[in-house]
């Protein structure tokens, strides 16, 4: 009896410890937290996973530092909370730096904790979710702490294309820290509380004279808009987590798995009669290529990724007949859809983790070519426009595309042409495929006949025409074998659903070689 009453004790005695850990260190330091626009890391993980499922690894985990005045406190879960639960009811992995305690500085202990969870959902097969919010290593624990982040960083790149790894900035993230959310496949930030640098303000002062605040270094505009960084900005937390949750939802366990299917209600042979109005035949006028992709998809719904950067081309994954799928599309609303740098790179970046992870591609073509200019040429367009064009040569799942109106030149090819691999081109009849706009060819053409004329303008307009009838008629194309077929565009949405559904099993063999070398 004696025995069973020391039982009772010890369970009463980790209840206690339990609260006191879910508690936090204090509750001014709880308040502190709020005030300074954030939640706990505790509150951040409820709101990410669906209620009750959260099982915490780790929680009465203490470090071993001294010096420094380490050894006299030592307080639990060494300020990183991590473990599992589910989102939608699929299991999903999870870490939150707490930012009450040791400011969510990374030491040796807390640094072991996220390496044991990251190797868990890797052997586990589920995706990982960080929710950063710390003040980098912890310099009491000296070089442990560097280490600490280097075992990250090579697990963060073993994991990656094999599970979804998902970063989410809440509060500062500054030095190598920054890394590790650029080495996962998507980063959230939430404005005013997130920033990430690797030499913050005053650093940047000091060495180049340059004054400059912490948001404005590497706030989540500047991050969303400018450097490409962060895939999404939010102004709240719960707005930011709730679509973290979403993404999810569009996403397989792993790359051995699909992304979940919905069942839709969309017809899959709905018509797209407002296509007819959104998309003018004449090249040269500007449209909004959202409003296609949002006539294509099912209920109109999709998730555009990193939407305020490189306007020039959406990348967004939507359903079509409840079957995730990845659409990139050039954006004629926004430099008249032409490719750039930021563009390519995002597009390249797009693909690569659509075919990581099974998701179809459908590319949208309405490209007048590559952005000319100095600055494009001599900040390396060659090798940033190869890199989208390696991720689209590279990616063995289903990609079909569809040509709305220009495709010229070798923007043409990049943009996932029949030459370049695609399983399946269709074209709409006001298509217009050509080395170079007619205007442009016509020039170089009858550069003689037209400079000879007594009417330079009739004569070069007449040329126009002529190379028009010749050479970019719409079943030019299709007549060489280059597109599968000339479509009409309210039948574009079923026949898309049709072509993916034929090439749901499609299977490609890779040559056997280590990696490829791409243009990064």
């Amino acid at each position: 009896m004696a025995s069973l009453g020391g039982a009772r004790a010890r369970v009463a005695e980790l209840g206690e410890i339990r609260r006191s850990v879910q508690e936090g260190p204090s509750a001014a330091a709880t308040e502190a937290q709020h005030n300074r626009g954030k939640l706990t890391a505790r509150e951040r993980i409820e709101l990410l996973l669906d209620e009750g499922s959260f099982t915490e690894v780790e929680q009465l985990r203490r470090h071993r530092a001294v010096g420094f005045g380490l050894e006299a406190k030592k307080p639990h879960t060494d300020g990183v909370v991590t473990g599992w639960g589910t989102v939608h009811g699929r299991t999903v992995f999870v870490y939150a730096h707490d930012f009450r305690i040791f400011g969510g500085a990374l030491g040796e202990a807390h640094a072991q904790k996220i390496h044991k969870l990251m190797d868990l959902a890797e052997a586990a097969g589920a995706p990982l979710v960080s929710l950063n919010d710390g003040a980098g290593a912890r310099i009491q624990e000296g070089v442990s702490a560097l280490a600490g982040y280097g075992g990250i960083f090579q697990r963060n790149t073993r994991s990656s294309g094999v599970i979804p790894q998902i970063s989410v900035m809440l509060g500062p993230c500054a030095g190598g820290a920054a890394y590790s959310p650029a080495l996962t496949d998507f980063v959230f930030m939430v404005r005013d509380i997130a920033q990430m640098f690797i030499t913050g303000p005053d650093v940047v002062q000091a060495v180049t004279g340059e004054k400059i605040s912490q948001n404005g270094l590497g706030g989540a505009d500047v991050h969303s808009e400018i450097s490409g960084v962060s895939h999404f900005a939010y102004d709240d937390e719960q707005s930011c987590l709730a679509d973290v949750r979403y993404l999810l939802s569009l996403l397989p366990q792993n790359n051995r798995e699909m992304s979940p299917v919905e069942k839709s209600c969309d017809p899959p042979d709905r018509r797209c009669e407002k296509l007819l109005d959104l998309v003018p035949a004449d090249a040269n006028r500007a449209y909004d290529m959202r409003s296609v992709v949002e006539e294509l998809v099912d209920d109109g719904e999709y998730f555009e990724i990193q939407p305020g950067w490189a306007g020039n081309i959406l990348c967004v994954l939507a359903r079509l007949d409840g079957h995730v799928t990845g659409i990139v599309a050039n954006q004629p609303q926004s430099l008249a859809g032409v490719l750039d740098i930021h563009a390519s790179e995002k597009a390249a970046r797009f693909v690569q983790m659509c075919d990581a992870f099974n998701i179809p591609l459908v590319s949208l073509v309405d490209v007048p070519g590559f952005l000319p200019g100095v600055d494009q040429e001599h900040e390396g367009i060659i090798r940033h426009g190869a890199k989208l064009l390696y991720a689209y040569c590279n990616a063995t799942v289903p990609r079909i595309q569809v040509i709305l109106r220009k495709a010229y030149g070798g923007a043409y090819i990049v943009m996932d042409s029949r030459s370049i691999g695609t399983d399946l081109s269709f074209a709409w009849p006001t298509n217009e495929i050509a080395v170079m706009g007619a205007e442009g060819a016509a020039n170089v053409i009858f550069r003689r006949d037209i400079a000879g004329s007594q009417d330079p303008d009739a004569t070069r307009a007449q040329k126009i025409k002529e190379y028009k009838s010749e050479l970019m008629h719409p079943y030019y194309a299709a007549e060489r074998g280059l597109v599968d077929d000339v479509i009409d565009p309210v039948e574009t949405r079923a026949v898309l659903i049709r072509s993916l559904a034929m090439l749901r099993l499609k299977h490609v063999e890779l040559p056997s070689r280590k990696h490829g070398n791409p243009p990064v």
